[in-house]
């Protein structure tokens, strides 16, 4: 049976096998991405294309809606989005609709 000592021992001797296959394959990798990058005249771009350009598929936000209700009182509009405001609370919106 091993002691804990031959094992600890076995453990940073393959811990030392492992980080040195690890350069050696990051290395290998490395250059075939270089060596296509240069093949096909790719640009960082290409493979790492930019959010802010026009082919994003990040969800734009909506821009303001126009108000469909107004307060004769205040003239506080509301868009008929989102939480009712307290001057419409217990009232008929209908009432409060802005003719266009």
């Amino acid at each position: 049976m091993a002691t804990l000592k031959d094992l600890l021992s076995q453990i940073e001797s393959l811990q030392s096998q492992v980080s040195e296959v690890r350069q050696h394959e990051v290395a290998e990798a490395i250059a075939k991405v270089r060596s296509i990058i240069d093949e096909y005249q790719l640009t960082a771009n290409d493979i790492f294309p930019s959010s802010r350009g026009p082919k994003s598929s990040a969800k734009k936000t909506g821009g303001k809606v126009a108000a469909k209700y107004r307060d004769p009182l205040s003239g506080k509009t509301w868009s008929g989005r989102g939480l009712a405001p307290k001057w419409l609370a217990g009232k008929n919106k209908e009432d409060y609709l802005i003719q266009s």
